[in-house]
């Protein structure tokens, strides 16, 4: 199984895309890593991220010899109690509803408490949740992944490389 795990971090009108690669949910460090520079992104629109973030993971993806099995990105993949399609959704239809995607996102939008399709999941000693949707595999099951996941503290180790690589960091 391939587990990707995909980040942006913006810098002006540029972006640079991180996607670090697990054989399975418990992985402490990426098989393989990928980084992509994308010189021109839009805007930031409120309601809309995914235009702004969308392209930027297709093009990291686009640099991997195939697609993994699982995509876990940061953020929601439904973003309402109706089940608005967040920027996780719209991956998952942008690459023909054949992959699965985990949104693991940090805060709670307003309505998350009253919407079945976000699991709070608490981590390490955390009292703090992490908020988890899914498409294309089960929400328990997705619950259950990102609580298997590596590392002791609130956020997954695999996230927060996913996170620094974004960010430029370089790992040994």
């Amino acid at each position: 199984m391939t587990i990707a795990l995909l980040d942006v971090h913006y810098k002006g009108t540029e972006a640079r895309a991180a996607c670090v690669l697990g054989d399975t949910w418990e992985s402490d460090s990426p098989g393989r890593t990928y980084v992509q520079v994308i010189g021109t992104v839009e805007p930031y629109e409120s309601g809309n991220f995914y235009r702004r973030e969308l392209p930027c993971l297709l093009s990291v993806l686009r640099l991997l010899p195939s697609l993994p099995d699982v995509i876990v990105v940061d953020g929601y993949v439904w973003l309402s109690p109706i089940q608005r399609p967040g920027l996780g959704a719209h991956l998952y239809e942008a690459l023909g509803e054949a992959t699965p995607v985990v949104g693991i996102a940090k805060s709670a939008f307003v309505g998350a408490d009253s919407c079945s399709a976000v699991a709070r999941v608490f981590r390490g000693s955390s009292r703090n949740p992490l908020f988890v949707t899914a498409v294309g595999m089960e929400l328990l099951l997705a619950v259950q992944c990102v609580r298997r996941m590596a590392g002791k503290h609130r956020i997954p180790e695999m996230v927060r490389i996913a996170d620094q690589l974004s960010r430029g960091a370089v790992l040994a």
